[in-house]
């Protein structure tokens, strides 16, 4: 900042954008979650007392909330190792000389780009109870199906998700390899390294820091889950089995009128995200 004020001129709308977007809301919200909060009309006043931590009591006594907790969690477990592997793996082949690439890197980001309401329509068709896919599978389908069973509910919108978000970590994987050096490759080449070795020894650690982004922003896209179960699972069924922590918030803030209750989910997601985006950042320092 000494060597270049003018940033802080630069830097000053994006800043007040971040203020009024996002840490004026966070700030909101832990202070709603300490205190018994409702919804008015405007320019009503109600009381709203300070109650310490009981809709943090009331959150993690709730049975509803910890599965959703643990939902989230096997939706992570599935769908950021796949992104990571996924995209990395379609990039590199799509960085390669080969026909049709122009068609295949704009097929695989056409659903990112797509309405999701319209791509949950092509998911309900094919695993939906008759879709596609049963009918396929036949006597080997699941029973109940996908969408409505409860072991295989949460794993099917985790697969979803991975696939319709594949084209926007695949377009950040191709822009990280440009930045590989061809001299690497050419002098694995030259000590007799196949595809496979090249692969493992030159591209994968030069797209490191590419990697510790997406795997970043797959963990915070993830813990945000709430449209696809929402339209998916009939808001978060079977039994819950498919509920992500801020469906939850929406369910309790805005259906049931309790913000209170909701601004403490909310607060606790975001302190786990953080926790763990923070070991995931500290294992990435350790293995440089």
């Amino acid at each position: 900042m000494r060597r270049q004020p003018i940033g802080m001129l630069f830097s000053a709308p994006y800043a007040v954008f971040v203020a009024a977007v996002f840490a004026y809301p966070l700030g909101l919200a832990v202070w709603i979650s300490f205190h018994e909060y409702i919804f008015t009309a405007p320019g009503v006043s109600v009381p709203r007392p300070f109650v310490g931590l009981d809709n943090y009591s009331a959150v993690l006594t709730d049975p509803a909330v910890r599965r959703s907790f643990v939902n989230i969690g096997i939706f992570l477990i599935i769908n950021v190792p796949l992104t990571v592997a996924l995209s990395l793996l379609l990039a590199t082949a799509l960085n390669s000389a080969v026909r049709g690439r122009t068609f295949f890197r704009t097929s695989f980001y056409l659903p990112y780009v797509a309405a999701s309401v319209a791509v949950v329509g092509v998911w309900l068709f094919l695993f939906g109870s008759g879709g596609l896919v049963n009918q396929v599978l036949g006597s080997a389908a699941p029973d109940p199906s996908w969408l409505i069973n409860e072991n295989w509910a949460m794993p099917s919108i985790a697969l979803f998700v991975t696939w319709k978000q594949l084209g926007f970590f695949i377009l950040l994987y191709l822009a990280a390899l440009q930045n590989v050096p061809k001299e690497l490759y050419e002098s694995a080449a030259v000590d007799g390294a196949n595809r496979w070795r090249s692969f493992r020894a030159v591209t994968v650690p030069g797209v490191r820091p590419a990697t510790t982004l997406v795997t970043l922003l797959a963990i915070i896209t993830g813990a945000n889950l709430f449209t696809e179960p929402y339209l998916l699972t009939n808001g978060g069924g079977p039994s819950g089995r498919s509920a992500s922590p801020v469906l939850l918030m929406y369910q309790r803030g805005i259906e049931q009128g309790h913000p209170d209750v909701a601004a403490a989910i909310g607060v606790l997601l975001v302190a786990g995200v953080l926790i763990v985006a923070g070991a995931q950042q500290l294992l990435e320092r350790r293995q440089r």
